[in-house]
């Protein structure tokens, strides 16, 4: 990757996270850590990879995407707005009544959401569909997905990757959000998943495990997914809940709460003082 793109797809990550930051701020209510977590991977998918048109966001050849891990959407609402699907301006209506942005994902009023999502496990479930339908018509779209690492506790996470991984679903890719963190306290304490990356791979999956803030490695597993032949691509992403605001870092508490008018005017700071380095 050049260092321009790079620059670029930093500064776009940046005010994604300021994005995520005010509209849990206006919502009262929210998942803001797991939201800036993902913002890296997000941003690269939406700004880089994917086949997809703002002014055109059912194309029948669009790739497709899937939040699994559904109240993560802050982050995914302020990547689509960054991305032009709708105005940037309607984030901090984020969860108030006649709102399209509600708390989870919601495919019927929200451009460029291909899937409702927030009972986890199903939405990976959702995602091998789409795969194995763009396999059926030969429609040659590929499908993204993100888990959380606690969401990966759900059994049915596991019937989807049997099927994928029998399905030889070499055009769905599957990020892993291993921020460490759940609502309950660190993925060990609650119920750990581990190991992760050999239980995909005992289900027929090729697994990359990156660190899920910098492109350059995004981008290489990203394009070494391109090139596997008959499996299903895992992409463990390890990654810091709540990155880049720097008293939600590896804080479970802000695993599901809003910052107050002090805090949020704290993480802006914060996060307006980072892009400035960057631009």
């Amino acid at each position: 990757m050049n260092e321009q793109t790079k620059k670029m797809l930093k500064q776009t990550a940046c005010k994604v996270r300021i994005g995520i930051i005010d509209a849990v701020h206006s919502a009262k209510s929210g998942h803001p850590g797991g939201s800036l977590s993902i913002a890296d991977i997000l941003t690269y998918l939406y700004f880089e990879k994917m086949n997809i048109d703002p002014a055109n966001p059912k194309m029948p050849n669009r790739d497709r995407f899937v939040l699994s891990k559904g109240h993560a959407a802050p982050a995914l609402y302020s990547v689509l707005a960054h991305r032009g699907f709708f105005d940037v301006e309607l984030l901090t209506t984020l969860r108030h009544i006649g709102s399209i942005l509600q708390g989870h994902p919601d495919m019927k009023h929200i451009p460029g959401v291909d899937m409702s999502s927030g009972s986890l496990g199903q939405g990976i479930s959702a995602a091998v569909g789409m795969a194995l339908s763009s396999k059926h018509f030969g429609n040659n779209y590929k499908v993204y997905a993100i888990l959380g690492d606690g969401e990966i506790e759900e059994g049915q996470v596991w019937e989807a990757a049997m099927f994928a991984g029998n399905k030889k679903l070499d055009n769905l890719t599957a990020f892993v959000d291993y921020n460490n963190l759940q609502i309950d306290g660190t993925v060990e304490e609650v119920n750990s998943p581990a190991p992760i990356d050999k239980k995909f791979e005992a289900f027929g999956w090729h697994v990359i495990t990156i660190n899920g803030h910098d492109f350059d490695q995004i981008e290489d597993a990203l394009n070494q997914a391109d090139m596997i032949i008959d499996k299903p691509c895992a992409i463990i992403a390890k990654t810091i809940k709540g990155k880049d605001v720097s008293f939600m870092e590896n804080a479970v508490g802000w695993h599901g709460s809003a910052p107050n008018d002090e805090q949020h005017a704290q993480a802006i700071a914060e996060l307006k003082a980072k892009l400035e380095t960057l631009m």
